[in-house]
């Protein structure tokens, strides 16, 4: 059942060559990377950066979280992110999961919660390591991902939201849906965990107790005829985080055919965007252009 979170990387590359580096300066740069010694890792999460050639001063920074089944190398190969990286400037961060069927734990305790270990606080410990390392402009620290990738996104986004100044989900589901003792949630999987607004809310703040900081902005997307991921998760993601900003659950703007025909994207205010692309599953392709350009890694 797990393997419904797999989605197909769109090309590969034969030739991508990966090498190993412990020190941040010293990494390659124009080639996909492991990093180590980065920090606490408990459940010994894999992280790949890419470097561009020519790296702004003070650069971005995305992770771009790859789908169950999937690995650091083929999100790296069958999105764009690569590419844009080299055109703007920015680091990528591609973590590899540590599970044997290439899924993220987005269930547990530990990783829903901030600095209290699972997968994402390797991923999280990662950015910091390359912060530190690379001097990244600190307010423009990102991550998206697709399917198991889009729901570590919402768990960054809600766990680690002094870290992420926005999130770009593809095909995921709110922050803690998944939350239990399995690795698989079929209630949640299937979209018949329905919450309201103010309980999905509560539980995006539960991941970092206490905090009273800003909150990483989200765009969602989703295909309507998903049942890898079932399309009620998009309208939960909606309710989640329209709650997290206290705004309304009505659209301030609507527009169609964005960013391709039969694709609706509906605006919350400025800092929640949600896309529903018409007739599609949950091999929702990845746009990439669009989701740097909301995040302003094209500036």
């Amino acid at each position: 059942m797990r393997t419904a979170c797999a989605v197909p990387a769109q090309s590969q590359n034969p030739n991508d060559s990966t090498t190993q580096s412990t020190k941040g300066p010293n990494i390659p740069r124009g080639v996909l990377t492991k990093i180590t010694g980065f920090g606490s890792n408990p459940t010994n999460v894999e992280n790949f950066v890419y470097v561009p050639t020519k790296l702004r001063s003070k650069p971005a920074l995305l992770a771009a979280i790859h789908y169950c089944t999937g690995t650091a190398d083929a999100y790296y190969s069958g999105t764009q992110y690569k590419q844009l990286a080299d055109q703007y400037g920015f680091i990528v961060l591609y973590p590899d999961a540590p599970d044997s069927g290439g899924c993220w734990d987005v269930h547990s305790n530990e990783t829903l919660t901030h600095n209290a270990g699972g997968d994402s606080l390797g991923i999280a410990n990662g950015l910091r390591y390359l912060i530190a390392q690379y001097g990244v402009d600190t307010s423009k620290v990102f991550a998206t991902g697709t399917s198991s990738g889009a729901m570590m996104t919402n768990v960054l986004a809600g766990a680690y939201p002094d870290l992420i100044r926005a999130g770009a989900a593809f095909a995921g589901v709110p922050y803690g849906c998944f939350a239990g003792p399995s690795t698989w949630n079929n209630d949640c999987s299937t979209g018949q965990l329905i919450k309201t607004a103010q309980q999905w809310g509560d539980q995006a703040r539960s991941g970092y107790p206490g905090y009273k900081g800003r909150r990483p902005k989200m765009q969602l997307w989703h295909g309507s005829v998903d049942t890898g991921l079932h399309t009620q998760n998009f309208y939960e993601e909606i309710k989640q985080w329209t709650n997290v900003f206290g705004v309304s659950q009505t659209p301030t703007a609507t527009t169609q055919n964005w960013p391709l025909l039969n694709w609706t994207r509906t605006d919350y205010g400025p800092n929640v965007q949600a896309i529903l692309a018409s007739g599609v599953g949950h091999d929702i392709p990845v746009q990439a252009t669009q989701v740097i350009q909301w995040m302003g890694l094209d500036k």
